[in-house]
């Protein structure tokens, strides 16, 4: 699925920037309305042009994204994929300046707090975009964790299916990945063309991932399992006539496309890829890794300081692991205690169904105790999944998609249940809290539910402010009844001490030439992951440049602010309502959320001595 710059949905865990050259074309509608915007100025209120501003750019993103719009829940555009042809992709990057010059129109000073934050966030956004359109990421859109091999059968899972016209949208959808696949077989030519592909190394699992849609049997294809079961409502020949479409736009259009798909990447794409890792690799490769950096993490920091922030993350974790493996009263080595937490058949589930069984455990024992730690809690249901074996073997341990109310569609927390001898027990408390709750489950579907917000506020995202929370949560755990045993609380410490090696690794591969071996040995000597869990993450590291750097800066921002506010308000400190606090905003930069947090702080301390003079 491909997404704006702009925005990050969790449930698709980045994608690349989609840049390419402005060009002079003709003005599109959506310009000219957003010109009209800017020229109505004394004729409206400027909080009135403001909303004008954030609706129609909504509708024009839901439009050019039909598949986040399914995921977000916005109705009409079920039935379509995402154009992207080169000019089409030329097109929505020029209509980037639209927005803005409306913006620029507004006078920021008549806007209320709220608007004026508003106003901030998405001028942010917008800025970043810009910046970063010179890079030619959309030449990219192949890679171990995405593209049209995996996230077709991932959007068709997400669209409506309660209706005959739900079904309709659905084969709809079926017809286009055919045109899909030929739009993603043009970028990659582009890209050999101009030198702009991923590293060899991280392709190798591509080929099996092209072959899972690649069926003799459509029944048996990924892309068909919408229709394997229907509602009620729909009767049996509709039933049988919608199963008979789809079985023979599989089979005559689908696995031909995909076919086409294979042969290329076999025979003329892998091989021409290139033999580097570094993004710094590509053409301005420095100045993009440098702009991936500053995107991903809302941070004026240089990966040279990153680099030197988790090295330092790592020493001082380092230090608490060998002090509980001490305590644990293992005898042998650190080294020794990693490899008997790696291998030792304790801590490894013999089936996948006991393992899923074990996180829904997990998750029940941690919601009764949220109200200890959250004053608001949302509406929104979340589940446990297993990931789909199409894709299982190069995804990470677990990943969340988030639900919307509107559709009636929960939450799912996809736990990967591929290898179990490399999904240890020790790491599932620790992953729980971090995608389900109180981690991105309940951070992203309470913003999703406040009614005040424009939606691009609701349904958008940073990445160091979501991960940064999910890695966060973990940290909650003790205070939430986990981590009782020895093992538990290592899994949490190792899981600190993973997000921590990132900061070292992709600022390492991406700035500093570290090879892909370099990369390996240090995260095996410092972690207690599985050896196929850390070449899996190194390999993100490699094809998705800087987004993994979010997760730590952002933990430690918000840990941070919570020691500012608990020194500066002394007893009067209430971690609900700092809770409360953090998550009321929706998802904002790091600069952002410290200004604000500074702001709360402020007005807690003005009420408490307010409250103190009535009571004397």
């Amino acid at each position: 699925m491909r997404l704006p710059l702009r925005v990050v949905v969790p449930a698709v865990l980045c994608a690349l920037t989609i840049v390419c050259p402005v060009q002079a074309a003709k003005e599109t509608p959506y310009e000219k309305m957003m010109a009209g915007i800017a020229a109505s100025a004394g004729k409206k209120s400027e909080r009135d042009r403001l909303w004008e501003i954030f609706k129609l750019d909504w509708r024009h993103q839901m439009d050019e994204y039909p598949e986040w719009a399914t995921s977000v829940g916005e109705p009409g555009r079920n039935g379509r994929w995402t154009d992207d042809s080169m000019e089409s992709i030329k097109r929505r990057k020029r209509e980037l300046d639209a927005p803005l010059k409306a913006l620029k129109s507004i006078d920021r000073s008549q806007l209320d707090e709220q608007d004026r934050l508003n106003y901030d966030i998405f001028k942010y956004s917008l800025d970043v975009a810009v910046e970063g359109r010179r890079f030619p990421g959309e030449l990219l859109p192949v890679c171990q964790l995405e593209g049209v091999q995996q996230t077709a059968a991932l959007t068709l899972v997400q669209n409506p299916n309660a209706t005959v016209r739900d079904y309709e949208d659905i084969l709809s959808r079926l017809r286009g990945i055919p045109v899909v696949i030929e739009q993603t077989l043009a970028l990659m030519n582009e890209g050999l063309k101009k030198n702009i592909t991923p590293p060899r190394i991280t392709l190798r699992d591509v080929p099996r991932q092209i072959k899972s849609q690649i069926v003799e049997y459509p029944e048996k294809s990924p892309l068909f399992e919408p229709f394997k079961n229907f509602p009620a409502t729909i009767s049996s020949a509709e039933q049988a006539r919608l199963r008979a479409a789809a079985v023979s736009t599989i089979r005559d259009s689908v696995v031909p496309s995909y076919k086409k798909m294979l042969d290329f990447f076999v025979s003329q794409y892998e091989p021409k890829c290139r033999d580097s890792i570094s993004l710094a690799d590509l053409p301005e490769g420095k100045q993009w890794y440098a702009h991936k950096v500053k995107s991903s993490t809302t941070l004026n920091l240089t990966p040279e300081e990153i680099h030197e922030i988790g090295l330092s993350e790592v020493k001082r974790i380092r230090s608490e692991m060998e002090a509980l493996a001490a305590k644990s009263g293992f005898q042998g080595s650190f080294q020794e205690f990693l490899q008997y937490l790696r291998t030792d058949k304790r801590f490894f589930y013999d089936n996948a169904d006991d393992l899923l069984i074990g996180y829904r455990d997990i998750a029940k024992r941690i919601d009764p105790e949220l109200i200890k730690q959250f004053g608001k809690l949302p509406r929104l249901q979340y589940g446990i999944e297993p990931v789909p074996a199409f894709s299982e073997k190069a995804q990470p341990t677990a990943y969340y998609r988030s639900g919307n109310l509107n559709p009636g569609r929960a939450g799912v927390f996809f736990a990967n249940t591929y290898d179990l001898k490399s999904r240890p027990k020790w790491e599932m408390e620790p992953l729980t809290l971090h995608e389900a709750v109180p981690g991105h489950h309940l951070q992203i579907s309470l913003a999703q539910e406040m009614e005040s917000l424009p939606d691009f506020r609701k349904h958008g995202g940073f990445t160091a402010y979501v991960e940064g929370w999910g890695l966060y949560a973990e940290s909650l755990g003790s205070e939430l009844g986990m981590y009782k045993d020895t093992y538990s609380k290592f899994g949490q410490l190792s899981f600190d001490m993973w997000r921590s090696i990132r900061l070292v690794l992709d600022t390492g591969i991406h700035a500093k030439g570290w090879t892909r071996q370099q990369a390996i040995d240090f995260f095996k000597e410092n972690s207690s992951k599985p050896i196929h869990d850390i070449e899996v993450e190194v390999d993100r590291y490699i094809v998705w440049p800087g987004q993994a750097l979010a997760y730590k800066l952002g933990q430690l921002r918000i840990k941070e602010l919570k020691q500012k506010a608990r020194a500066e308000l002394g007893d009067k400190f209430d971690v609900r309502a700092f809770h409360d606090h953090v998550l009321g905003m929706g998802a904002v930069p790091l600069s952002v959320l410290s200004e604000q947090t500074q702001e709360w702080i402020d007005k807690s301390r003005k009420l408490a001595a307010s409250n103190r003079y009535v009571s004397n």
